[in-house]
């Protein structure tokens, strides 16, 4: 069994044999910062409500109060100890504008802002909190037992954080693997897709490496430990993960730079107009009447809302095609991408092996030993009998495109297999076996130059021996997906780059891959924190980059890239927790279509701000050298934020998702 998804963690837990402890999820209203948000935006719309129904001012009002209390509090709390390190919190700055608001009528005005403000932060408290769970689930993918051999070779159960270096621990069929170690005794297959994400099960025998909460085959091993539970490949992993979150830089909007120092010159500028008049002697209530006008007018409402309905927008256009963007931060970086780097097995590839090539033996044994096996599809009849009985991932693909090509399947008698090696059994009274070239090819050289002729085209060859001669060769690969090509040649065109395959598979896979879909930068055989040093040298080297992955062993990459692309079907828990952006339908042509829709939505962001600006502009300068009237400046100010707000929509519109035909940047 695989683990490696949320459904197959699930399935796995429920397993009486198993020692597996699932990670608990935290809910949406566990969190004070969402029931705070829940309970603002509840006020605002009854407020909105009563004052839309002609109640009493009195109660409308008071419902806007007690939504700036229950949304507003806790960024002002947040704010007054910002102040206290010397810093000025923007979200201090919008509660202080939402208050001004108030103080001159516009109630509403100010109440919107606390909703929207008090909803994102806890839409990014509830995402923060799901992300630390799942890596602290990713632990719980090792088990917490393992049998323990003692001196005089009698068994006993222990917690693996007690097994120490040097102890030799027996792995059975079906179970995980209890630590990092090498096998001294036995043969089996091991599946290790969570650790490198290649999509079949590893021949293991006597002096390989195994990799603790990797699934053992049908065979068993005897391992000596050779790293404590704290340093094994999974916990390194969730170091890794933890560690690429605190080094990763401020997730913050550019507009949010760049307001730290305008709020600042506004506070100060607010001050200033306020406090000189007044040193001159002029009247208190026209001074404060102008100083709160120029508050109104000059205050960064607008310039928030040039920023969020662009991108909010973007973000729910993706959604309805798919793609599952998880804050306007990651929807901004996706459009800043410089680079994307692709992780092959289940992101552009299925991650399920398929039979490719049917190869007879020209002549030779094939011909003497063949009978009545004539042609390839007789070949593959007597194959996928002899292998419908085994659960191997590779005899699964031999069976499924036999029953695919309409072959009947025989009955199969005596049925053996061997791990590592491969099976037997007997079909319509022959003895077929199938499986590694290394134990069945014996001195065939025609087989075996068809063995190589497949291996380096990147496939999987099984060899299949009737009565006890070659009589043929499977050739079996993994699918690419649909449309992998032409995604890989938009995504060029749009970052002005080609993209990088960063891949746990072996070299000559991943060269073939990468032949097939246009990539030319394949960087094989990576383990978890090579890919992190990989992404790390690119980005050192000035790129941006987009990593697209899928398994637990992508990651720590996925955290440590500038953005993580995760794809929503095969993605693992843990990946769809730390990717900045999942693509749920696992289409590729997804991707492009996202970067183009973000660079569209910065380029509105610019001319939103150019709109704001401009507004802020006139109205301080009426203010300063004029006599503005403040409903006047109000309506400036109101002017303003609609008329961004109302252009960031336009993406909202399906025209707006380019799909697979945008090759504008």
């Amino acid at each position: 069994m695989i683990v490696n998804n949320a459904s197959d963690v699930r399935e796995y837990a429920q397993r009486p044999d198993r020692a597996l402890v699932r990670p608990r999820r935290t809910r949406l209203f566990h969190l004070a910062e969402v029931r705070w948000a829940a309970a603002a935006t509840a006020l605002f719309a009854v407020g909105g409500a009563a004052q839309l129904a002609g109640a009493p001012a009195w109660s409308w009002w008071g419902l806007y109060l007690a939504c700036y209390a229950a949304g507003g509090w806790e960024p002002a709390l947040a704010g007054v100890r910002a102040l206290a390190e010397r810093r000025l919190d923007v979200d201090l700055l919008m509660v202080a504008a939402a208050l001004g608001a108030a103080a001159i009528g516009q109630v509403t005005d100010g109440a919107l802002l606390i909703v929207i403000f008090a909803t994102s932060g806890a839409l990014e408290s509830y995402a923060t909190r799901r992300t630390e769970d799942s890596v602290r689930g990713l632990l719980d993918l090792a088990p917490q037992k393992a049998t323990l051999i003692e001196a005089g070779g009698t068994e006993r159960v222990v917690p693996t954080e007690d097994l120490e270096i040097g102890d030799v621990i027996v792995v059975r069929p079906g179970e995980r693997v209890g630590a990092d170690g090498r096998v001294i005794d036995g043969l089996s297959e091991v599946d290790q897709a969570t650790i490198t994400g290649e999509p079949l099960p590893v021949p293991k025998q006597a002096g390989d490496e195994v990799f603790a909460g990797t699934m053992n085959g049908t065979g068993s091993m005897r391992v000596q430990v050779e790293r404590p539970a704290g340093e094994t490949v999974v916990a390194r992993i969730v170091a890794m993960v933890e560690e690429a979150g605190r080094t990763k830089a401020p997730t913050q909007l550019f507009i949010e730079r760049v307001e730290q120092r305008y709020s600042v010159g506004m506070v100060a500028a607010t001050l200033l107009l306020f406090a000189i008049p007044l040193a001159f002697g002029a009247p208190f209530q026209d001074t404060l009447l102008r100083a709160m006008t120029f508050m109104i007018v000059a205050s960064p409402c607008a310039v928030v809302l040039a920023t969020m309905p662009p991108l909010l927008s973007a973000i729910a256009n993706a959604g309805r095609h798919g793609v599952l963007v998880k804050s306007a931060v990651a929807m901004e970086r996706l459009g800043t991408a410089t680079l994307v780097a692709f992780d092959k097995t289940g992101t552009l590839t299925e991650g399920t092996p398929r039979l490719a090539e049917v190869r007879l033996l020209p002549g030779g044994a094939a011909g003497q030993v063949a009978g009545d096996v004539t042609d390839e599809a007789g070949l593959l009849a007597l194959a996928a009998a002899a292998e419908n009985p085994s659960e191997h991932p590779l005899a699964r693909a031999v069976v499924s495109a036999a029953r695919e090509a309409g072959l009947a399947l025989e009955p199969a008698g005596d049925f053996a297999s061997v791990p590592g090696r491969g099976i037997r059994a007997r079909v319509r009274g022959r003895l077929v076996e199938a499986g590694s070239p290394a134990f069945l090819l014996g001195d065939d050289e025609q087989a075996r130059g068809i063995v190589t002729a497949l291996e380096e085209d990147g496939q999987t060859a099984v060899v299949v021996r009737l009565d006890g001669r070659v009589a043929g060769v499977l050739g079996l690969d993994d699918r690419l997906r649909p449309g992998a090509a032409q995604a890989v040649g938009r995504i060029r065109t749009h970052t002005g780059s080609s993209p990088v395959l960063l891949t746990g598979d072996n070299q000559r896979a991943a060269t073939r891959l990468a032949d097939q879909v246009g990539i030319t930068d394949v960087r094989a055989g990576l383990l978890p924190h090579q890919k992190v040093e990989a992404v790390r040298r690119l980005e050192g080297a000035g790129h941006k980059v987009v990593l697209v992955g899928d398994g637990v062993n992508d990651a720590p990459a996925l955290a440590a890239a500038h953005t993580g692309v995760a794809m929503g079907r095969a993605g693992s828990d843990l990946a769809l927790q730390t990717a900045d952006t999942i693509i749920v339908r696992d289409e590729l042509a997804a991707l492009p279509a996202v970067i183009a829709l973000s660079r569209r939505a910065r380029r509105l962001v610019v001319a939103n701000l150019a709109v704001a600006a401009a507004f802020i502009s006139v109205l301080v300068a009426w203010d300063l050298f004029g006599d503005l009237p403040l409903p006047l400046g109000v309506a400036g100010h109101e002017g303003s934020t609609i008329v961004v707000a109302l252009n960031g929509l336009r993406l909202l519109r399906g025209a707006a998702w380019r799909g697979p035909s945008a090759v504008r940047r």
